[in-house]
C-alpha cells in the first residue's frame, strides 16, 4: 500500500479557502471601480461633470439670490434642483461667468439661473429675473 502523506488534505483544504477569498476580493474591487468613479465626481460628490449639451438645451433652475460678494466675485444661491449637475435642492456659492452680473443681482431676488462646473468651481453661466 502506497504511504499518503496525512499533510496533504489540510494544504489543501487550507489553499481552496484562500484562493476563494482573493477571487471574491478581486471580484468586488473591479466591480466597484466604475461605480465609484461615476458617483464622486467633483463638488465633494454632489456634482456631475459639465453637461454635453449646450447652453440652450440645459434647463433653468429656479433660485433665490441670498448674498452677493463682490470682492470674491461670487453669489449665494438657495435654488431648486440643478438638473444638469445632478444636484438637489440647497443653497450654496457660485462664481458667476460675467462679473458685472455682481451689480444687477442683488439679495432677494428670484432668478432663473443654470450652473456648469467650469474650472473646477460652480459657475453661473445664464441667469434671468423672475417676478
Amino acid at each position: 500500500m502506497p504511504a499518503t502523506p496525512r499533510h496533504a488534505p489540510f494544504h489543501l483544504a487550507r489553499a481552496l479557502p484562500l484562493a476563494g477569498a482573493t477571487l471574491f476580493l478581486a471580484a468586488v474591487f473591479f466591480a466597484g471601480t466604475p461605480a465609484y468613479a461615476q458617483s464622486h465626481d467633483g463638488h465633494g460628490g454632489h456634482a456631475a461633470p459639465a453637461s454635453t449639451l449646450n447652453q440652450s438645451q440645459s434647463p433653468l433652475a429656479d433660485g433665490e439670490v441670498k448674498k452677493v460678494d463682490k470682492a470674491a466675485g461670487k453669489v449665494t444661491v438657495s435654488h431648486g434642483p440643478l438638473k444638469n449637475l445632478g444636484m438637489p435642492p440647497m443653497t450654496m456659492v457660485f462664481k458667476v461667468k460675467e462679473t458685472a452680473w455682481l451689480d444687477t443681482l442683488k439679495a432677494g431676488m428670484k432668478i432663473r439661473f443654470q450652473a456648469e462646473t467650469i474650472d473646477g468651481a460652480l459657475t453661473i453661466v445664464r441667469y434671468e429675473p423672475t417676478p
